[in-house]
C-alpha cells in the first residue's frame, strides 16, 4: 500500500507539474464557483470578534430563555451594523471631500494657466528681475491648458467607458457579496454546531496523527486572527482619537474626517497610515499648504510613537511577529488577494510563525533528549 501510494502520489505530481496551465485553470474555475462561501467565510471570521465582545454584554443581568434565544441574532445584527457603519460612514465622508479637493486643484490649475498666459502677453520682462532670461524661456500655456483639458476630457470619457465595461462584474460582485452575506449569517449562528460537526468529520475520516496536527493548527489560527483583529482595532482606535486631537489642538481642517480616516485605515498594519497620511495632505493642501506640511510631519512623528510606543504594548504584545515578518506578510498578501490579503495576510504569518515556533521547540527538546540519552550510554559503556 505504501509503495502504490507513493507511485501514485509521484505520477500526480509529475502530470500537474506537466499541465500546470491547466491546473491553474481549474483552480480559478473552483475559486470563481466557491467565491460566494469564501466571501462569507471572511465576513464570518472578521465579524466573529465583534460579535463574542457584544454577545458577553447582552443581558449578562437575570438571563431568561427568550433573551438567551434572542442573543446571537441581535449580537449579529449590532455586529453587522457596527462594522459596515463604520466603513460606510467614513466613504460617506471622505469621497464627497476627496471630489471637492479634485475639482478644487483642476479648477486652480486652471485658472493658474490662464494668469499664466495674461501675464506672459503683457509682462514687461524689462522691469523684472532677471527678465532677459525669463524672456528666453519659450513656454505654451495656453497650449499647456488645451493639453490638460484634452488629458481630463479623455480621462472622464475612460472612466465612463470603464465603469460601463465593468458593470457586468460588479452586478455579479454584488450577487456574490449578498450571497456571503448570507452564508456569513448562517455561520455566526451556528458556529460552534459546525466546529463540533467539522472536528468530528475530521477525525473520523483523517488519520489521527493527521487530524489532530491539523485541529491543533486551526485553532492557533483562530487564536492569532481573533487576537490581531482585537489588537487592531484598538490600536486603530487610539491612533485616530490622537490624530483628531492633535489636528483639533493644532487647528488643521478636516480633523474629524481625517481621524475617522487614519482609524479605519490603520486596520491595514503598517501601509494603511501612509495611505491616510496622502489622502488627508491632499485635502488640506486645497485649503493651507502650509498646515498640510504641518500635517504630515504631526502624523509623521505620531506615527514613530505609535509603531514604537503604542503598536508593541497592544498589537505586538498580542501576537508575536517580528516587524520584518510582518510587512513581508502585508505585501505578499497585498500581491495575491488585494487589501483583504493585507489584512489576512499577518494573522496567518503570526499563525505560521507560532506554529513553526512551536514545531522548533518540540524539535529541539527531542534532540536534546536524544543527546543524553546517547551520553548516558556512552557513559555506561565506559563504566562497564
Amino acid at each position: 500500500k505504501w509503495i502504490v501510494g507513493t507511485f501514485t502520489a509521484c505520477i500526480l505530481i509529475y502530470l500537474g507539474i506537466r499541465h500546470i496551465s491547466h491546473v491553474a485553470d481549474a483552480v480559478m474555475w473552483l475559486k470563481d464557483l466557491l467565491n460566494p462561501l469564501l466571501i462569507g467565510l471572511i465576513l464570518a471570521l472578521f465579524l466573529n470578534v465583534p460579535l463574542g465582545v457584544i454577545e458577553r454584554h447582552l443581558f449578562p443581568k437575570h438571563p431568561t430563555s427568550r433573551k438567551t434565544k434572542m442573543r446571537r441574532p441581535l449580537a449579529i445584527l449590532l455586529s453587522f451594523i457596527l462594522v459596515i457603519g463604520v466603513f460606510v460612514g467614513v466613504a460617506f465622508l471622505v469621497i464627497p471631500e476627496l471630489i471637492d479637493a479634485v475639482s478644487i486643484v483642476i479648477s486652480s490649475l486652471t485658472n493658474g494657466l490662464d494668469q499664466l498666459v495674461a501675464f506672459e502677453s503683457t509682462a514687461d520682462y524689462s522691469k523684472i528681475p532677471f527678465g532677459e532670461q525669463l524672456s528666453q524661456i519659450d513656454i505654451d500655456f495656453l497650449e499647456l491648458k488645451d493639453n490638460l483639458n484634452e488629458w481630463l476630457n479623455q480621462l472622464g470619457t475612460t472612466i465612463m467607458d470603464t465603469a460601463a465595461s465593468a458593470f457586468g462584474s460588479v452586478v455579479a460582485t454584488a450577487v456574490d457579496f449578498a450571497i456571503g452575506l448570507v452564508f456569513s449569517i448562517y455561520i455566526l449562528a451556528n458556529k460552534e454546531k459546525l466546529k463540533s460537526q467539522i472536528t468530528r468529520i475530521v477525525r473520523v475520516w483523517i488519520p489521527a496523527c493527521f487530524a489532530e496536527r491539523g485541529i491543533h493548527v486551526a485553532a492557533v489560527c483562530e487564536k492569532n486572527f481573533k487576537l490581531f483583529v482585537a489588537g487592531q482595532t484598538t490600536e486603530a482606535i487610539i491612533l485616530g482619537s490622537l490624530c483628531a486631537i492633535g489636528m483639533l489642538i493644532l487647528r488643521i481642517p478636516y480633523a474629524p474626517m481625517i481621524g475617522a480616516l487614519v482609524g479605519v485605515t490603520a486596520l491595514i498594519p503598517y501601509v494603511g497610515a501612509w495611505i491616510a497620511t496622502l489622502v488627508g495632505a491632499f485635502l488640506i493642501l486645497t485649503v493651507n499648504p502650509f498646515k498640510a506640511l504641518v500635517f504630515i510631519i504631526f502624523l509623521l512623528t505620531l506615527q514613530q510613537i505609535e509603531g514604537n510606543a503604542i503598536y508593541p504594548k497592544v498589537v505586538g504584545a498580542k501576537i508575536s511577529l517580528p516587524a520584518i515578518s510582518a510587512l513581508s506578510a502585508i505585501t505578499i498578501g497585498g500581491n495575491l488577494a488585494g487589501p483583504i490579503g493585507m489584512l489576512l495576510g499577518v494573522p496567518a504569518a503570526a499563525a505560521t510563525y507560532a506554529l513553526l515556533k512551536e514545531a522548533t521547540d518540540k524539535r529541539e527538546t527531542h534532540l536534546k533528549t536524544q543527546e543524553k540519552e546517547q551520553m548516558g550510554n556512552s557513559h555506561k559503556q565506559n563504566i562497564s
